[in-house]
């Protein structure tokens, strides 16, 4: 049975940010994500997370300037400076909050671009070492063009070759269906065939990102797939609650409080 993590950026926003970790929690969740800690002290999350039992599974990296529209550095040739003091601020995070995995973002930067590969090759075998050196596994996302025009890492083809041309044993893919869904397709022949170089998987109807329980996607038969392949990570639900979230969450009834 799939652990599922409720993503705190995107649901339970009708509470405060640090509210929201109970809310998770009266909802049966037993892990939570969001994107990004920092505007809060490691101390507080910690607080949260210990008062109310929960697992943190994932959390990013620090992205830049998100404010004006920044989505990472590592593709940046001209950041990795600043992405390395980015990567000790992320530590202390993760070791106050337990967190075991850190996606790193990519960046704003042409995808066919040679400096903004190297540069991202760079980045990726700098922080999973660094990373590594402190437990812990970095994840990579692919992300869909229609969702942040212009982000470089844009396929999934492109992050399974450099895994495994890397073959750091803590660098893993973040494979979000709803992405997937977009850029690809072929979802359940993808999870197949990529599920050792997987980290972390995330969910949400396509196309709308809402509650995954409608549109497109098949989750009852991916979740069960889930499964039979053996992934024992966890499912975040980085999704948009097309109503209230608690409203929404009839689809997560028999999933209630299973954290293995």
């Amino acid at each position: 049975m799939p652990k599922f993590a409720a993503n705190l950026s995107m649901m339970f926003t009708e509470w405060s940010f640090l509210d929201r970790f109970a809310a998770a929690a009266d909802a049966g969740f037993a892990a939570v994500e969001f994107l990004f800690p920092y505007e809060y002290s490691a101390d507080a999350i910690a607080a949260q997370l210990q008062r109310h039992g929960l697992t943190q599974a994932l959390f990013n990296l620090p992205p830049g300037d998100w404010g004006k529209g920044e989505r990472g550095m590592a593709a940046l040739p001209s950041r990795l400076s600043e992405l390395q003091a980015g990567v000790e601020t992320a530590l202390i995070y993760a070791e106050a909050t337990g967190c075991r995995r850190l996606h790193l973002m990519a960046g704003i930067a042409p995808a066919d671009d040679a400096k903004a590969r190297a540069a991202y090759r760079e980045a990726v075998a700098w922080t999973a070492g660094r990373v590594g050196e402190a437990g812990r596994t970095l994840v990579l996302e692919p992300i869909n063009g229609r969702d942040m025009p212009g982000y470089f890492l844009n396929d999934f083809a492109y992050a399974e070759a450099l895994i495994t041309e890397l073959a750091l044993p803590n660098l893993r893919l973040q494979f979000d269906i709803y992405h997937r869904a977009i850029m690809h397709g072929d979802v359940t022949m993808a999870l197949r065939r990529l599920m050792p170089m997987i980290g972390h998987i995330q969910i949400a109807s396509v196309p709308s990102r809402h509650e995954p329980d409608a549109e497109e996607v098949n989750y009852p038969f991916l979740l069960a797939e889930l499964d039979r392949l053996g992934y024992d990570g966890f499912v975040g639900c980085e999704y948009r609650p097309a109503g209230h979230t608690v409203d929404g969450l009839g689809w997560f009834k028999p999933h209630r409080g299973i954290l293995a």
